[in-house]
């Protein structure tokens, strides 16, 4: 099956040798996301502008990806300070509703550009 490449400019562009997202069939692979903002490239101030900006560029790229973010079947979050996670739950509540998607958080030493979350997903276009 091919692969497709999405690409949005709503969302950082990869600071590395990955792309944004990738379509194969009806599934798209969504990189992991931190908190830059896509029109600086910087990354914002504190966890909960950082959880909020993670979750805007997700969206980003589900919607270039011809989805969004409630097509998300399963997400993985890493944190640096697992103290935020409740955090990064009342955050979720207000981009997600039930049925919410597969989840899994992790606590990680360190991230990209000194990032305190990222996130990456799975999404599925199907009907």
């Amino acid at each position: 099956m091919a692969k497709t490449i999405i690409a949005t400019p709503n969302a950082p562009a990869a600071i590395g040798t990955y792309s944004q997202a990738v379509r194969v069939g009806d599934t798209v692979y969504l990189s992991g996301q931190i908190g830059l903002d896509p029109a600086t490239m910087q990354m914002v101030d504190g966890i909960d502008a950082q959880i909020v900006r993670v979750f805007e560029n997700l969206k980003a790229v589900a919607e270039a990806a011809g989805g969004s973010l409630a097509d998300i079947v399963k997400l993985n979050v890493f944190l640096t300070d697992l103290a935020n996670f409740a955090r990064v739950n009342e955050t979720m509540s207000r981009y997600f509703s039930d049925p919410f998607p597969a989840r899994a958080a992790v606590g990680v030493k360190e991230l990209p550009r000194g990032a305190l979350v990222e996130a990456d997903a799975v999404m599925f276009t199907g009907r």
